[in-house]
């Protein structure tokens, strides 16, 4: 097929559930590709000279390889194409923003064209794998005498368990949590991220020797310390990103109706039942707090709308989760802010906002919001969850002298992720700050690599194979 034919094909859409069949419950909205579907959307790629799509993928998957496999039907070397760079790709398929990244890199969405739907199509070779019963799995290195502690099940730990365990090195993962994958598990709804998919990843790892342990707050239950006396030989800390960033507030904390993005997430998605009332006002433009809206309402809520103190264009969260939030009845205020909670017998009661206009543009590259003096205006509400980021939890380093950054996250060597603490190598969120899994999981790969080089004495920074200034974050 020539490029002239290829450019005429249109890029493939995937079936979805009408927005009303979703909002009544938490199954996955969208539908997978069809082997038809998935080749002729293949057929799209023009195998570029130099493809930006590679560049543009945290993980640096080999885009235009599994493409091209994929349209010869060689579905399962495709699969193992992407498997040499990426260690969860059935969850990268489904929850990284791949118009950022892949697709927004993709010469096809130049100009007027639409980029290559990269995402469903490594989510098709994933599927597929899985439909067909083939191996997923691959040989584990036999135990050498090293181990490592990894604190948290989110994505970086998974990954570091993922590579280490396959060079031979005991891993045992710490979680805090009552269920594994962190905020896999307790930040993403079910109708983005099926369970099912976390809890492969999960039993792929036990089935290489990895140890897992629920229930256990390192900092807490277990010190640092008590980890070296037990023997573990080096330490990654994945904690993530898990307290949310406060609006700062009089009375945000004491009354009853404000709730906070990821704990409102964490409490649903570990099986409470959380009845926010009719209506809900929700604060941010991140895909946490679409996330947090679209539960809502699955929950019971009929009336909710989000507070975003930008424009559209400045939003961060997806264009796809915003088009889904909308479908589903959620309204969107620009350009407005929550300046005071009003309450009655310490149960909220309405909000007072104010709005903005837009400035220069700060530090982010966005333009900064500014205060309309005099605008000030009510939102009645039964419930209001900001959701406009999150801070991390720093119980893990109890009693340890550890550097950390001006906002909160860990101090690291910029290429190896090696903290202050020789011994502890930190990734993901927890020094990213909140960020995408694919993040996550390139910076579990380099922290493996900097582990491996570390209990075997080697350099840190010569010859390596992975390096965290390989991308600019």
């Amino acid at each position: 097929m020539k490029a002239k034919e290829r450019m005429a094909i249109a890029r493939q859409m995937p079936v979805e559930m009408t927005p009303e069949e979703r909002v009544e419950n938490f199954g996955e909205i969208v539908s997978g590709f069809s082997e038809f579907t998935a080749i002729l959307e293949a057929e799209r790629c023009l195998q570029c000279k130099k493809p930006t799509c590679i560049k543009g993928c945290p993980i640096h998957n080999n885009i235009p390889a599994f493409l091209a496999l994929l349209r010869e039907k060689k579905f399962e070397e495709a699969y193992w194409k992407i498997r040499e760079t990426s260690s969860m790709p059935a969850v990268c398929s489904r929850v990284c923003p791949h118009e950022f990244q892949c697709e927004g890199s993709c010469v096809r969405g130049k100009g007027k064209g639409q980029s290559l739907a990269i995402g469903m199509l490594e989510r098709f070779v994933t599927d597929w794998m899985v439909d067909n019963n083939k191996n997923m799995h691959t040989e584990c290195a036999i135990p050498g005498d090293k181990k490592v502690a990894i604190i948290g099940s989110g994505p970086a730990g998974l990954t570091v368990a993922y590579h280490l365990s396959h060079k031979g090195i005991p891993c045992t993962i710490f979680e805090a949590l009552p269920v594994y994958g962190g905020m896999l598990t307790v930040g993403i709804p079910a109708f983005r991220l099926p369970r099912k998919i976390i809890n492969a990843e999960i039993e792929a790892l036990k089935s290489c020797g990895v140890t897992l342990h629920t229930n256990v707050v390192i900092g807490k239950d277990k010190s640092i310390q008590d980890l070296l006396d037990e023997g573990y030989d080096a330490i990654f800390n994945g904690v993530g990103a898990h307290a949310s960033r406060k609006l700062g507030l009089e009375n945000e904390e004491n009354t009853e109706g404000v709730l906070h993005g990821v704990d409102y997430l964490r409490r649903v998605n570990l099986g409470e039942d959380l009845d926010l009332g009719k209506k809900v006002v929700v604060v941010g433009g991140g895909n946490v707090a679409i996330d947090v809206a679209r539960t809502s309402l699955r929950l019971g809520s009929k009336d909710v709308f989000t507070l975003y103190r930008r424009s559209r264009e400045e939003m961060p969260a997806s264009a796809a989760e915003i088009h889904h939030l909308e479908e589903e009845g959620v309204r969107i205020e620009f350009l407005a802010a929550p300046v005071k909670i009003h309450s009655k017998d310490s149960k909220l009661t309405q909000v007072e906002c104010v709005r903005m206009e837009l400035g220069e543009p700060d530090s982010s590259g966005r333009r900064r919001p500014v205060i309309q003096e005099g605008s000030n205006f009510m939102i009645e509400a039964d419930s209001i969850i900001p959701a406009i980021s999150q801070n991390v939890d720093h119980t893990v380093d109890e009693g340890q002298d550890i550097e950390l950054m001006s906002w909160g996250t860990y101090h690291t060597d910029p290429r190896t992720l090696q903290t202050s603490l020789k011994f502890m190598f930190a990734g993901g969120d927890n020094v990213l700050g909140p960020q995408t899994v694919a993040q996550a999981v390139y910076q579990g790969k380099v922290a493996a690599e900097s582990i491996e080089r570390y209990l075997n004495g080697q350099s840190l920074t010569e010859d390596r194979e992975f390096l965290c200034d390989q991308i600019d974050w």
